[in-house]
């Protein structure tokens, strides 16, 4: 299997100027529209897919983000891992920006 990384981009991590080679790709899901246009590219070879979670204009409330839209565009997209950032929840002291944190826990309403 090879392997092919998505990334939900939260603000900040949805710079597309990241991949290499770029081409972008319109698509649709039997959930409706993904939050954006799928940025396919590389970056340093692997093969990515960028979908900024808030839209590249930014004009989607957290509230309003398609999840299940942009899980099934990245698999359709032949992803086989998915990278993720999110701020929410994320801000007690002992973290910093650039910190990495794991989850151990996940709400999916």
């Amino acid at each position: 299997m090879s392997l092919k990384v998505g990334i939900i981009g939260g603000s900040g991590l949805d710079d597309p100027e990241i991949l290499e080679n770029q081409k972008e790709r319109i698509v649709t899901t039997p959930y409706g529209d993904p939050s954006d246009a799928l940025l396919e590219g590389t970056i340093s070879g692997v093969p990515c897919v960028l979908l900024p979670r808030h839209g590249r204009k930014h004009n989607i409330m957290p509230g309003n983000i398609n999840f299940r839209a942009n899980i099934w565009a990245l698999r359709e997209a032949g992803c086989t891992h998915i990278l993720a950032s999110n701020a929410c929840g994320g801000l007690q002291e002992y973290t910093h920006p650039t910190d990495i944190v794991v989850l151990d826990q996940f709400f999916d309403r």
